[in-house]
């Protein structure tokens, strides 16, 4: 009926972050950044690095902008991508804050700096977060689940694995990355095959590489294509 009211429950007052899930493969070993917390709530825990979007601020920059606080790294040098976003009551002590994660993956990241509001900053593997072995502040860990099963699909359908890679890298180099993100062997001969004909994913340099034993290995760069032709699936 025009002329109506609406009635309208009590709204809450509520701020946005970001959180960053910032994944690269060290020691042959998948590692998340995590900040140890100098501040209540959860003093102490470990938690993604993060922090409050600021006014005036798009979501992608203040996630960029948090990534260089963090890693000293500019996000165009990094493979950086929204995952989702996260507010359910009670998430966070402090009141109604949402968060919008993002995923970051990089080969060779520094050894980061802490920000302002942690003691403490360091690459952690995963493992020991996936499995219930330790604990990460507010809703961190549900977080870095998601993040790691999106990278895990990315790595089916799209060329972001070499991502992890520093040019100029080896195909050896490559698949290492898959069997440390799906946490899978890889047969060596099988994925050469599939991963060198995927179209415009590798671009060969013509240098090779001395290895230890055997034949020099064949050098590569990554080529200009960001989907996978044809997909290169977990199992099969």
């Amino acid at each position: 009926m025009f002329g109506a009211s609406t009635r309208l429950g009590p709204v809450s007052p509520a701020a946005v972050t970001v959180d960053l899930v910032i994944l690269t493969v060290r020691e042959e070993t998948l590692h998340v950044l995590l900040v140890e917390r100098g501040n209540e709530p959860y003093r102490g825990l470990p938690a993604l690095p993060g922090g409050y979007v600021r006014d005036g601020e798009t979501l992608d920059a203040a996630a960029a902008r948090e990534l260089e606080e963090e890693t000293g790294l500019a996000a165009h040098r990094l493979h950086l991508e929204q995952l989702r976003a996260y507010g359910e009551p009670g998430r966070d002590p402090r009141g109604r804050i949402f968060t919008v994660a993002y995923l970051a993956l990089g080969p060779e990241l520094p050894v980061p700096s802490a920000g302002t509001d942690a003691r403490a900053a360091l690459w952690s593997p995963v493992g020991p977060y996936l499995d219930g072995t330790d604990e990460l502040a507010f809703d961190h860990g549900m977080i870095l689940r998601d993040a790691l099963e999106r990278a895990r699909s990315q790595l089916e359908y799209t060329t972001v694995a070499a991502a992890f890679c520093a040019e100029p890298f080896t195909v050896a180099d490559l698949r290492r990355v898959y069997e440390v993100v799906w946490d899978v062997p890889l047969d060596p001969s099988n994925f050469r095959r599939k991963v060198t004909k995927a179209e415009r994913f590798l671009v060969p340099t013509g240098d090779r590489r001395m290895l230890d034993a055997g034949r020099p290995a064949a050098l590569y760069r990554r080529g200009d294509a960001r989907l996978l032709s044809p997909p290169l699936l977990r199992g099969a």
